[in-house]
């Protein structure tokens, strides 16, 4: 299957507007040339993190609205599902039944039971350091049945998210359901949210487990094409586990993206980026800024400790709004190597710099994704933060309908929609095509794109020294900004 590139937008479907109703009136009104898709962040019932333990993929949470307003979004954009390949609410109807009847259920084999993954007597303590955990405690959780006896189930996340068996045939026919209504309602791509957690194997880290989890994403894949679907495996960790993806074909993220852009308007050194960029595939999404934190991990070896650590404590100086403390264990952070803020705040609400990250994005390799706070240039959120102590919620602002048409007349806003109508109609920017960097000095880049047979170039030059820039289209001029 192919889908148009064209730039997605990464949203709620509570968050430019109260339901899928009123996102559909914003994005045809003001956004309609400047995106080709929409990632609809989880629009399914669900019991906690932010739709992300769902109780079903069956319905629309009836808050948001219902098939027909996904559809209708479907007709003229195309979509992109979350699908929880890892997890399932507890409040599930397949997880009562298994509470309600134990051994018995149809769907026991679903879930793992700890006491039959390990031998007698394990795990031990050793079992259980070794697995990459999200949280400072095992990966279990005790559950009581309804005649009174025990068991632990695995549990990676939040406490409503119960994991999910993957070699058991009944949990396949489940993902192949699930895939059918996808495409039955309109989706394009699914997104694979912690796939790298769901293959669990003794004696491993039961994360990324090779080559398990390709045969994993093979058989998943091949379900998705059956159904006219491309997938997308979600994960935050090396850049390498992304690039053995790729290299089997793959679309993949650049997760690394934000931290590089980051150091380099930070430092004023070109040189890491240009290496990331003319190391990047084609076939990948890009990002800046997505509805968890910005990624650390994401870009070790990218950038060295030192400059890691030189980016991190320098968005702690020079963010608005950012502390150290938002992405720690108080506020519930889930990943100590993510940094939570807006990507906006993370500039100093600077909007030359802000507008030059996004040039940086937009020239990039691949799709440009663009989350909704970041379209609008989104401040951090500290009332909603410290609302719900959640970490993350720092960059999940519920826009109003009135107050999202209020914030894309701001001008910061109206160039990066100008930015992104440019993308989405130059050739320049073909997945078939090249691209080339030079870095004539340490503080200046120049990124120009190609399509397939170079006969149309778009170019983006930026002196990192005093912020003198341009942006050209087959070397026209389209945007400059001179010190």
């Amino acid at each position: 299957m192919m889908i148009p590139n064209k730039i997605m937008l990464i949203t709620y479907p509570d968050s430019m507007g109260k339901n899928l109703k009123e996102l559909t009136e914003v994005v045809d009104e003001h956004l309609s040339q400047a995106i080709g898709g929409i990632h609809i962040l989880p629009f399914y019932p669900s019991t906690g993190d932010r739709g992300f333990a769902p109780t079903t993929y069956e319905i629309v949470d009836p808050a948001f609205g219902d098939w027909q307003d996904i559809q209708k979004l479907g007709e003229k954009y195309y979509l992109m599902f979350d699908f929880m390949l890892n997890h399932i609410s507890k409040q599930s109807d397949f997880f009562k039944d298994y509470i309600e009847k134990g051994n018995n259920s149809e769907y026991k084999e679903l879930f793992i039971d700890v006491n039959e993954f390990y031998p007698e007597g394990r795990p031990t303590d050793e079992d259980i350091d070794l697995i990459y955990k999200r949280k400072d405690k095992p990966p279990f959780q005790e559950v009581h049945f309804a005649d009174g006896s025990t068991t632990h189930v695995w549990n990676t996340f939040g406490d409503e998210q119960i994991d999910l068996d993957v070699t058991k045939d009944i949990t396949k026919q489940y993902i192949n359901n699930t895939f059918k209504a996808f495409r039955d309602h309109g989706a394009s791509i699914i997104r694979l949210d912690a796939f790298a957690y769901a293959i669990k194997k003794l004696d491993t880290n039961c994360f990324f487990v090779e080559p398990e989890v390709y045969e994993l994403l093979n058989e998943v894949e091949s379900m998705a094409k059956e159904n006219n679907l491309l997938i997308l495996p979600e994960i935050h960790e090396h850049y390498s586990i992304q690039f053995k993806l790729s290299e089997r074909d793959f679309y993949i993220y650049d997760f690394a993206l934000p931290m590089v852009v980051l150091y380099t308007l930070y430092s004023g050194k070109t040189n890491r980026l240009a290496k990331w960029l003319e190391m990047s595939p084609m076939k990948q999404f890009t990002t800046l800024d997505t509805h968890d934190g910005i990624g650390v991990v994401d870009a070790k070896d990218i950038l060295s400790d030192d400059e890691l650590n030189y980016t991190s404590e320098r968005l702690y100086q020079v963010g608005a709004n950012v502390k150290k403390i938002y992405s720690s264990e108080k506020y519930n952070n889930l990943d100590i190597y993510q940094i939570n803020s807006t990507y906006y705040s993370a500039l100093g609400e600077n909007d030359l710099d802000y507008f030059l990250a996004r040039a940086i994005q937009i020239f990039a390799p691949g799709i440009p994704q663009i989350y909704y706070v970041g379209l609008l240039a989104g401040r951090n959120d500290i009332e909603l933060l410290e609302a719900t102590k959640e970490g993350r919620n720092i960059n999940r602002h519920y826009y109003s309908k009135a107050e999202t048409e209020l914030e894309l007349q701001r001008d910061v806003v109206q160039q990066i929609i100008a930015l992104c109508e440019f993308r989405n109609t130059s050739m320049a920017f073909d997945l078939e095509g090249s691209i080339e960097i030079a870095t004539p000095n340490d503080n200046f880049i120049h990124i120009k794109r190609f399509n397939q047979d170079k006969s149309v170039s778009a170019e983006l030059s930026i002196d990192f020294s005093n912020k003198t820039a341009h942006i050209s289209d087959n070397d026209k001029i389209i945007w400059q900004h001179i010190s």
